[in-house]
């Protein structure tokens, strides 16, 4: 059974615009590389063709994959004020050990990116924290050593 993709409002419309450039921008470019590498002649040594072809092959991959991705889409949204942690909550907390507050955004795993502080729901971390609240103390446990963490915040 297909597993269903978590994405937020925002990260559904990116994968339509990068989509929506690949069928109308990106893959007319290729067809135009095809067609003039065609016309260089003996198709058997041509390097422009092949290279072409493989382009070809992998923007058609990735347009596949994106239409997989949007018909799978679960979408949620990051507007709903919960007291629960939630995918799609930005949660701001202590690491008790270092004494330092952090945030970060619970995405699903397609749009997760640790440098604009979005973290994927399958994380140690985001595991520890889905489900809880505000002043909640929670143990993460990662590979190392696990270490506490407490939640301020969510939003």
């Amino acid at each position: 059974m297909d597993k269903d993709i978590i994405l937020t409002e925002e990260g559904l419309e990116e994968v339509k615009q990068e989509l929506n450039n690949l069928i109308n921008v990106v893959r007319p470019e290729v067809i135009a590389e095809l067609v003039e590498a065609r016309a260089q002649g003996d198709l058997s040594e041509n390097a422009d063709y092949d290279a072409a072809r493989n382009r070809q092959a992998e923007v058609e991959a990735r347009i596949k994959e994106l239409e997989t991705m949007i018909s799978r889409a679960k979408i949620i949204s990051s507007d709903v004020k919960t007291s629960e942690v939630k995918i799609g909550n930005t949660v701001l907390f202590k690491n008790i050990k270092i004494n330092k507050q952090m945030e970060i955004k619970i995405v699903g795993a397609i749009e997760a990116d640790p440098f604009e502080g979005k973290i994927s729901n399958e994380s140690p971390l985001a595991k520890a924290m889905l489900g809880k609240k505000v002043k909640d103390i929670i143990e993460v446990r990662e590979l190392k050593e696990p270490y506490k963490i407490e939640i301020l915040t969510i939003k």
